[in-house]
């Protein structure tokens, strides 16, 4: 009886580490990227986009999110859109076989955005008239972009990684 339960135990340990192996095998055969994130407001967003454009590696996507700003004690904008997109667009990011990079701008309460003369709004790099706004940044040019009540359809983001 003791050598049954010992066996049993043996064997169980065995089917348990050879399992481990697998899973440990699969995990480290998918390769997963990495998303960089960087955040910026309306004042200091010169600064921080120049380094943001410096930086160059190899086979990596960059990406400008522009949304409303936060509220601390909620963690959730005054946009609804931004509330929607937001999740939906990390995870499409973070699901990229590429690294990805990818500046956050707050565009500030809702009466500095609603103004029209909003720094992006006349920016001629940007021209935002929503928010959200998604840009696929590359050699300082817009290649491709999804606004407002679009920037939460994923296969709309899945196309825009895909874009060249």
């Amino acid at each position: 009886m003791v050598a049954g339960f010992l066996f049993i135990f043996w064997w169980s340990s065995v089917v348990s580490r050879c399992e481990t192996g697998r899973e440990r095998r699969r995990t480290t055969e998918k390769k997963t990227m990495s998303l960089k994130t960087v955040d910026a407001t309306v004042s200091e967003f010169e600064e921080v986009f120049e380094r943001f454009q410096s930086e160059n590696s190899q086979n990596q996507l960059k990406f400008l999110l522009f949304l409303a700003n936060k509220d601390p004690s909620t963690s959730l904008t005054w946009c609804p859109d931004c509330n929607v997109a937001e999740p939906v667009i990390y995870q499409k990011l973070e699901a990229s076989q590429n690294d990805v990079a990818l500046l956050r701008g707050y565009v500030g309460d809702k009466p500095t955005w609603r103004n029209p003369s909003h720094p992006w709004r006349v920016d001629p790099r940007f021209k935002l008239t929503g928010i959200p706004t998604l840009i696929r940044w590359e050699n300082e040019a817009i290649i491709g972009r999804l606004e407002d009540y679009e920037a939460h359809v994923g296969n709309k983001i899945d196309a825009l990684l895909a874009s060249n």
